[in-house]
């Protein structure tokens, strides 16, 4: 049986989506954040979640 093409399985999938409303403001610093760190919106917003666990 050949190989099945592909990205392997996750450990840990990220299949869980949610939709949240912003003010222009708090996309701003959304943005500002993800090109300092140079990452993407959705992982800027992963980082910012677990920075409320160190609080």
């Amino acid at each position: 049986m050949p190989k099945k093409m592909g990205r392997p399985p996750s450990n840990n999938p990220k299949n869980l989506r949610i939709d949240i409303r912003l003010t222009e403001k708090e996309l701003k610093m959304l943005d500002e954040y993800c090109r300092e760190k140079d990452v993407s919106r959705p992982q800027g917003l992963r980082d910012g979640i677990k920075a409320l666990r160190k609080q």
